[in-house]
Parts: structure tokens; C-alpha cells; sequence
């Protein structure tokens, strides 16, 4: 075992500690809640890498500080934010999939069609989601605010915390218009990927573990000439995931990005790279969600002779080379250093 798989291990500790109590709470409150409460257990603790805790974890490492119990139950709140974020996602996005395993979405609007209640089971599917999505939003700061870490840590933490939240809606917005407006702007699907993903994933965690560290302002900076970096590297991996990632990794369907119309900089590269057959062809076909099996390999294969998949392998590259350049600094601890060095190797390779 790894030692950032020693660290994930104490953060699902913390995580499963917290939601079983919050859910034996929720079930107080009416048996009917019983299936929200196992379903957001299940979501939450089945699977997950917890990437945004593990940096929130290093970034208080980095600081020289080892985190107590206590700080480890505040790093780990992130990830139910993260959950908040993929629920609504789903819904957003209108993903029947998630992790191999139907969405809440679909998960609650089967429940109305099994016990045959009234009304449109599919708008109840999303009205569900849409309310434990936001329960998971709820959950995070009374995982934080429940942490007993000391009142002055905490004062420190709620900054970045608030504006972390601020960052992951705005981008979420901003990528839902980018798609309405049928973007072919690299810069614009750039942008996009930093405030949706990038941000909320590795910079501000990393911020959020410096501020429960009590870190010196100049530690934020080099937190930051680090995470931005490798935050759109991480959100490019995940693009190209989205086109070509295996349905038995991903847990998602082949090409599910294709058939949602996803306007990310993979699609914005392949458009400006493209011939005009491959432009033709992407155009007509990129956003049909009755997309067939063929249909998608052509898509991919227009896509990769376009060279924008190659391309985007040189800005990961270039973009985790820069992240890395940024450990040269003063001010990180050896064994900081050494876990953000692994956990860029993990963001950026991953296959999931």
C-alpha cells in the first residue's frame, strides 16, 4: 500500500464515521428517508478516488503540520462536496450512468416506477437528486463545521471554503452556457475546465489544507503556481476520458461526452485542427444522444486524425511539468513535496 493509500484509508474512515451517524439522523425524521440516507451512504463510500481531500490532506503536510484526527474529518468534508457536484452533474448533463451503477437520478425515478406512485416518475428522479445533491452540500460544512478543530483554524478555513463553493457553481454555469452557446473557443473551454474542475479539485484543497495549517501567505502562492497547472491537466485527462475512456473504467458509456455535445478544448482543438470532412462530420454528429456504437468510433477517429489528441497529451505534459517546477520552491516540507509529486502522477495518468 501507498502511502497516499494510507491517507485515503483514514480519510474514508472519517467519511463513513460521519454519514452513518448522519444517517441514522435522517431516518429519525420519517422512515421515508431511509432510501436517501443508504443511497447517499452507498454513493459517497462505494467508490471515489478523494482526490480533493487528499490535497486538502498534503496541503496541511506541506505546511509541516501531520493532521489530527480532527483536521483529517475537515479535509475529508471536500469530498461531500465533490458528491454534491456529480449528483447535480447528472442531472445537468442528463448521465443515466455514474460509477458503473445508475445516477440518483435514475436510481429514485425507478423507485417511483416499483412502487407504482403517482405523477412523472422521471421528474421525480430529478427533484430527488436535485435535494440530496444539496443535502451533500449541507452535509460538507457540517462535516467541517462538526470537525472540533480548533475556532481559529476554522476562521481561517471558511475563506477559501466559501469561495471554493463559489468557484465550483460559477464554473458549473459557465459550463452549461458554453454548451448552449456551441463553443469552439479553446480559450473559453479552457476557462471552463479551470473553474468547473481544475480549481475546486487541487488549488483550492490544497489552499483549504494551508489555511487549517495556518501557512504563511507565501506558501499559498507556490500551492497555487502548482495547482492551477495540474488542475487543467487534470480536467484534459478527463475530456479525453470522456471520448475514448473504457465504459469498465470510467463507469460511464463509450463516448458519453460525444453524445451529451460536450464543448470541452478536446472538441475546440479538433474543431480548428480538423479537415473539413472531420469538421463536417463532428459538427453534424457531436451532441445526438441517439449516437450508435459506429457512429462514436467515427467520431473518435476524426477526433484522433485531427491530431487534437495528440495535442492535448502535449499540454498535459507541459502543464504537469509546470505544476511540478513549482515544488523547486522553499516553504514545502520533504514529505509534502514527495506526496504532491505522487499525487500528480495520480491525477494526471489516471484511467478513471
Amino acid at each position: 500500500m501507498s502511502d497516499i493509500d494510507g491517507l485515503r484509508t483514514e480519510v474514508n474512515h472519517a467519511l463513513s464515521e460521519f454519514v452513518s451517524t448522519q444517517g441514522r439522523y435522517l431516518i429519525s425524521i420519517g422512515e421515508e428517508l431511509e432510501p436517501v440516507a443508504i443511497t447517499l451512504e452507498k454513493f459517497l463510500l462505494e467508490s471515489g478516488k478523494r482526490l480533493r481531500p487528499l490535497f486538502a490532506y498534503v496541503g496541511m503536510v506541506g505546511a509541516g503540520v501531520k493532521p489530527s484526527k480532527d483536521l483529517i474529518s475537515a479535509a475529508a468534508s471536500l469530498e461531500l462536496l465533490h458528491v454534491c457536484a456529480l449528483i447535480h452533474d447528472d442531472v445537468m448533463d442528463a448521465s443515466d450512468t455514474r460509477r458503473g451503477a445508475p445516477s440518483i437520478h435514475k436510481t429514485f425515478e425507478k423507485m417511483h416506477l416499483d412502487k407504482k406512485m403517482v405523477g412523472n416518475s422521471s421528474q421525480f428522479g430529478i427533484a430527488s437528486a436535485i435535494l440530496i445533491g444539496d443535502l451533500a452540500l449541507i452535509w460538507s460544512a457540517q462535516m467541517l463545521h462538526n470537525s472540533t478543530i480548533p475556532t481559529e483554524k476554522l476562521i481561517s478555513a471558511l475563506g477559501v471554503y466559501d469561495e471554493m463553493r463559489v468557484e465550483l457553481m460559477s464554473g458549473q454555469y459557465l459550463d452549461v452556457y458554453e454548451q448552449s452557446l456551441g463553443t469552439e473557443s479553446i480559450n473559453r473551454s479552457m476557462k471552463v475546465a479551470r473553474y468547473k474542475s481544475g480549481k475546486y479539485t487541487i488549488e483550492r484543497p490544497l489552499h483549504f489544507g494551508a489555511a487549517l495549517a495556518q501557512a504563511p501567505n507565501d506558501l499559498f502562492k507556490t500551492y497555487t503556481e502548482y495547482g492551477i497547472p495540474l488542475g487543467e491537466a487534470f480536467q484534459l485527462r478527463d475530456d479525453l476520458l470522456g471520448v475514448f475512456g473504457d465504459p469498465t473504467q470510467t463507469g460511464k458509456p463509450a463516448g458519453d461526452d460525444l453524445r451529451e455535445g460536450k464543448r470541452t478544448a478536446l472538441i475546440a482543438i479538433a474543431l480548428k485542427k480538423a479537415s473539413d470532412s472531420q469538421r463536417k462530420l463532428i459538427k453534424d454528429k457531436l451532441g445526438d444522444p441517439n449516437l450508435t456504437s459506429s457512429m462514436i468510433s467515427d467520431l473518435q477517429q476524426a477526433i484522433t486524425d485531427s491530431g487534437a489528441t495528440n495535442h492535448i497529451e502535449t499540454m498535459i505534459e507541459k502543464l504537469t511539468n509546470t505544476s511540478l517546477s513549482a515544488l523547486n520552491h522553499d516553504g514545502i516540507s520533504a514529505d509534502g513535496k514527495r506526496y504532491l509529486t505522487e499525487l500528480a502522477v495520480l491525477a494526471t495518468n489516471r484511467k478513471i
